[in-house]
């Protein structure tokens, strides 16, 4: 691993459409991409137990978890020829519709943003510290299950 300064990833409550289209719109001059890739995560209104989640509160132990998405970074640009890739992910309350994690690939070819955009998301989910609290219509809230 090289020693580049991690990359700010988490951003306070949910990821605004605008965010995602200014991502996608300062990559038009960039004439080596031929593609692109995005996974948007999206809060769920999940029924558990007969209560319905309305909202999930992200939180996350941060200099840890943005080391280990730097790593996850850094490892991606090792295994796939991808140009670049952003990650952005919430902190605090998300409510239910609203967009809690983006990650977006560039590459000449799709194939490679694909896979490499896959390969964030599900090291995303097994290894940074992220928390979240289901929050339910009635108040109440238990701790996230990752699935």
């Amino acid at each position: 691993m090289d020693k580049k300064k991690p990359k700010k990833v988490f951003m306070q409550g949910a990821i605004p459409p605008e965010k995602i289209a200014k991502s996608i719109a300062n990559h038009q001059s960039k004439t080596n991409i031929g593609a692109h890739s995005i996974f948007l995560g999206q809060v769920r209104a999940d029924e558990i137990d007969c209560k319905t989640v309305s909202a999930i509160d992200y939180s996350a132990y941060e200099e840890m978890a943005e080391q280990v998405f730097h790593e996850i970074r850094e490892d991606a640009f090792s295994k796939f020829d991808i140009t670049c890739a952003h990650i952005y992910h919430s902190l605090g309350e998300v409510k239910t519709g609203e967009l809690c994690l983006f990650v977006f690939t560039s590459s000449a070819h799709r194939k490679i943003a694909i896979e490499a955009c896959n390969y964030f998301v599900e090291e995303i989910k097994a290894k940074v510290p992220i928390f979240g609290k289901e929050i339910f219509e009635d108040q109440t809230h238990q701790w996230k299950v990752n699935k």
